[in-house]
């Protein structure tokens, strides 16, 4: 089967191994795929969904790429990043009710020259699509041509970011005589896991591909997934029947909501580092690290021979959290 070509900008593949320390704890097989070391400046799993939306602005001749997220969003990091790379330009519409001071992922930004929109909450949650599309028609009037990423490029041609991802697991499997019949990855804008779930019902793998949801709720992104896999699927002319009852989603998880921290789960990023040397980010993997961990203990993946967990990435983030932590 022929999917859409791509560049090649991640470090892959990423690692995988066993967590030793948690897995006696919690008697179970656990394995981590580290996708936090696609790169420094690239790193996390939204390189792989760039590779291809890229791509695809580079062949409808594009100078600026045009994305959006939270003030400290890995997404659009990344995307600024690969644009200076590439000599393009990035403009990024960041959620933010007022300028902040330049941290972590949002220092990056600016480092990299990226032109930045601040929208309130509010207006990020009602009006994010049309001020994107303002923007590209401001481009268009001077005679730039502009490219627009959305969300998390959580759509159908940056879903096969996470279709490859497996493809590098399946391979891992055979090389190593090993499967992994439990996949766990955060869902925060729906592409990780939609592309894992996509590449999974095409190929027949038939392994549990397992998420956590970090904001809205499972029945969000359930919606949402099934969307994105539709959408992929139309690019590449096939069509394999499933149901939203397929997709697992765990909810429950969010604690006090999007990119907010709980004192539980800052506690929980500080056991797995100092029992793994291993650092989750606080609004992606350390929920979704502590979901899998909490229901593990609840006997939720009792039938699982092999847990595989996606480490995401996200370590940018962790340090406007530093006055959050309690040591």
């Amino acid at each position: 089967m022929k999917i859409p070509k791509k560049l090649n900008l991640a470090f892959l593949p990423t690692p995988i191994y066993k967590i030793e320390n948690l897995s006696k704890e919690l008697n179970e097989n656990i394995f981590i795929k580290r996708d936090d070391l696609t790169g420094v400046e690239f790193s996390g799993n939204k390189i792989r969904k760039l590779e291809y939306s890229v791509f695809q602005a580079l062949i409808e001749n594009a100078e600026v790429l045009i994305t959006c997220g939270g003030i400290q969003s890995n997404h659009a990091r990344a995307t600024a990043m690969v644009a200076a790379k590439l000599g393009l330009k990035s403009h990024l519409v960041l959620r933010s009710n007022s300028v902040p001071s330049p941290k972590g992922n949002h220092l990056l930004d600016m480092l990299v020259g990226a032109k930045i929109t601040y929208l309130s909450e509010n207006e990020f949650q009602n009006n994010l699509k049309h001020k994107m599309e303002e923007i590209k028609k401001e481009y268009k009037k001077n005679g730039i041509i502009s490219y627009i990423i959305p969300l998390g490029a959580s759509n159908g041609i940056g879903n096969f970011g996470y279709y490859n991802c497996m493809d590098e697991i399946i391979e891992f499997e055979k090389i190593n005589n090993i499967i992994f019949d439990t996949i766990v990855c955060t869902v925060g804008s729906g592409g990780t896991y939609s592309g894992l779930f996509l590449n999974n019902l095409i190929n027949n793998h038939n392994r549990k591909i397992i998420g956590f949801n970090v904001s809205d709720d499972s029945d969000y992104f359930k919606k949402k997934v099934e969307e994105i896999v539709n959408e992929s699927m139309n690019l590449i002319n096939i069509k394999k029947d499933f149901s939203k009852e397929d997709i697992e989603i765990i909810d429950g998880y969010v604690g006090r909501g999007y990119a907010l921290s709980t004192s539980s789960e800052l506690e929980f990023i500080k056991k797995i580092a100092k029992s793994e040397g291993i650092v989750l980010d606080p609004v992606y993997t350390g929920k979704c690290f502590k979901g899998m961990y909490e229901e593990i203990k609840k006997d939720r993946f009792k039938d699982s021979t092999n847990i595989l967990f996606i480490h995401t990435g996200g370590l940018f983030g962790l340090f406007p959290k530093a006055d959050e932590f309690d040591f």
